[in-house]
């Protein structure tokens, strides 16, 4: 079932299975403020019953990142071109970012688990959405990149926590400070990539990935999700007490014993 097909993002639903196709490959998925209202407007037609959400690109890239014709005097049709954002106020120019943000946000809701199958180039806006995921399955082709800073910018896209998160600070800096690619060997190796697969085979890795995930009862996946995802920022003790508390809802709920 078709939901959503504008603006070169396409959304779809089967079961409890809802893939997001980037469905601009003539110009390597790059992305634009249209495409990511169009993302955000996915996250937000998901039916309650699905637990996996499925990011994909069409065509040889995932995504090249930002369409450049953003950083042309005249931009995007009916759009406020970059240049006009920086000669906005402060406040303007936060909110229209925090707007932008929202296409990257939702992929990492604890009601879901989202999977990023990535081939080709994944570069600047295109790697911060593979990040956005809470995991990537990648073909060898794939090259990551973060190449804000070689346009004088830097990573706004909700890129930043996610990516120290997995390969620690000093990689992190590394990586979006010179703007080299990685590549599909050192992405499974630092943990970038969950898997690696032939190109030829990402979409029934990510179906077989997909299918283990609803393997398991929702609410416990959700629970073990919400768990992981703030194990970083918690104490030691803190992080027990968390468990705990989310063991006795699952015994309570298994039980059918109220709170």
């Amino acid at each position: 079932m078709t939901l959503l097909d504008k603006d070169g993002v396409r959304l779809t639903v089967d079961g409890a299975i809802a893939t997001v196709t980037l469905a601009n490959a003539a110009k390597r998925n790059a992305q634009s403020p249209a495409m990511w209202r169009a993302l955000a407007e996915a996250g937000s037609l998901l039916p309650g019953n699905v637990r996996i959400a499925v990011l994909r690109g069409e065509g040889k890239s995932f995504s090249a990142g930002l369409d450049r014709q953003a950083f042309t005097p005249e931009g995007f049709d009916g759009e406020p071109s970059f240049i006009d954002l920086a000669r906005g106020s402060d406040e303007e120019l936060d909110a229209t970012i925090a707007e932008y943000q929202e296409a990257f946000t939702w992929w990492r809701r604890t009601d879901l688990v989202s999977i990023a199958a990535v081939q080709g180039h994944a570069i600047g806006a295109g790697f911060q959405l593979a990040l956005a995921c809470d995991l990537r399955v990648v073909a060898p082709d794939v090259q990551f990149a973060m190449r804000e800073t070689s346009l004088g910018l830097v990573p706004d896209l909700t890129g930043t926590h996610p990516l120290v998160a997995l390969v620690g600070y000093a990689r992190a800096l590394e990586i979006c400070a010179t703007g080299r690619f990685v590549h599909a060997e050192e992405a499974e190796r630092i943990g970038l990539a969950n898997l690696v697969v032939p190109g030829d085979q990402l979409d029934a890795a990510v179906a077989d990935l997909a299918a283990a995930l609803t393997a398991a009862p929702r609410d416990a996946v959700i629970e073990t999700k919400a768990l992981l995802a703030g194990a970083a920022g918690r104490p030691y003790e803190e992080q027990r007490r968390a468990e705990r508390a989310a063991q006795a809802r699952r015994l309570r709920d298994l039980a059918g014993v109220g709170e």
